[in-house]
């Protein structure tokens, strides 16, 4: 995955006693994407717009709200989360993701 003419914000987005990192993108159209890393563990996040959540590494399980099963996730996979809501995932092993707002 490549990007071209944006801006990146260098201060990083840490959670979770710096278990979850990730640096914002900001593209010339006015969107949103966040690069990032989930240390193995479980967490809980909530969206105030829809995402969606690309793998770019690892492996996880993710229950967005709403629905009843985890869903398994590695690299090459994707879910998508709608504004308003929340999601649990449970890193299993050092997820690299991409995250994208608004889609």
């Amino acid at each position: 995955m490549e990007f071209k003419d944006v801006t990146v914000i260098a201060k990083a987005n840490i959670y979770d006693h710096g278990k979850v990192t990730s640096r914002t993108l900001l593209f010339p159209d006015g969107t949103k994407k966040t690069l990032g890393i989930m240390m193995p563990g479980r967490y809980h996040f909530n969206t105030s717009s829809s995402e969606l959540m690309e793998i770019l590494g690892g492996t996880a399980r993710v229950l967005v709200k709403g629905e009843k099963d985890w869903t398994s996730v590695s690299e090459g996979k994707s879910f998508s989360v709608p504004a308003d809501s929340h999601f649990d995932i449970e890193v299993v092993e050092l997820l690299d993701y991409c995250c994208s707002y608004n889609v």
